[in-house]
């Protein structure tokens, strides 16, 4: 199973190449150009670089969400053209999980918070369980920040993007992860779509969809008319 993993929950996403499990390269896209100018030459610089054509890969997994409107529209489209020209299956990976993944061994209780901006966050909170992996409790919530701070309980660990604003507003019994596992990787994408296609998760790629973390405000405003 070779697989191509796309990152952009941010401005600045990353890719990666994976093989049966291991991973084979990693590359952040520039901070210079947005993804949409990057996203394409850095996946065919990528596999140039690690001697594959498109059609090697056999597996494309994206992040679906949550995250920026724009960063994840690129990276699903991109995954699903790619797929669909190569003939490669692809698979959706949710945000929050992709950086619970990355998470350390030694952390029992993890909660991932990503910026759903107007003073709002989507948070998403993780147990550890008895065979020693970071397991979801329920879905993904929207929140305000100040919601967000008072809900977290002591001794749990914190990550997420938005920590580069809000590390110094965490309680004082709540810790913060190194701040290199703040931001979802395409290291962990590969990973953890390989695990989960392995235990038999499949997506379609005419239904695959971005999950975003609030309506847009254009759809806000056509609501309330």
């Amino acid at each position: 199973m070779r697989i191509l993993a796309i990152e952009t929950t941010e401005r600045i996403g990353s890719i990666a190449v994976a093989d049966r499990g291991d991973l084979v390269a990693e590359v952040r896209l520039p901070d210079t150009l947005r993804s949409a100018q990057s996203l394409a030459p850095g996946i065919q610089n990528l596999l140039e670089d690690v001697g594959w054509t498109p059609r090697d890969v056999d597996l494309v997994a994206v992040t679906v969400g949550p995250g920026s409107f724009t960063g994840l529209r690129i990276g699903i489209g991109t995954a699903k053209v790619f797929a669909y020209a190569v003939g490669a299956e692809v698979l959706g990976v949710d945000t929050h999980e992709v950086m619970a993944y990355a998470c350390p061994d030694h952390v029992d209780r993890l909660s991932v918070v990503v910026d759903a901006q107007r003073g709002q966050v989507v948070a998403r909170s993780f147990q550890r369980n008895g065979s020693g992996e970071l397991v979801a409790n329920g879905e993904g919530e929207l929140l305000d920040v100040e919601r967000w701070c008072e809900s977290l309980t002591p001794g749990t660990c914190v990550t997420g993007p938005l920590l580069r604003r809000l590390a110094d507003r965490l309680p004082s019994d709540c810790k913060p992860l190194a701040s290199d596992l703040w931001a979802p990787s395409a290291r962990a994408v590969a990973l953890l779509a390989d695990r989960q296609h392995r235990a038999g998760r499949r997506d379609d790629l005419w239904q695959l969809m971005p999950v975003y973390s609030r309506p847009s405000a254009a759809e806000e405003k056509r609501r309330a008319r």
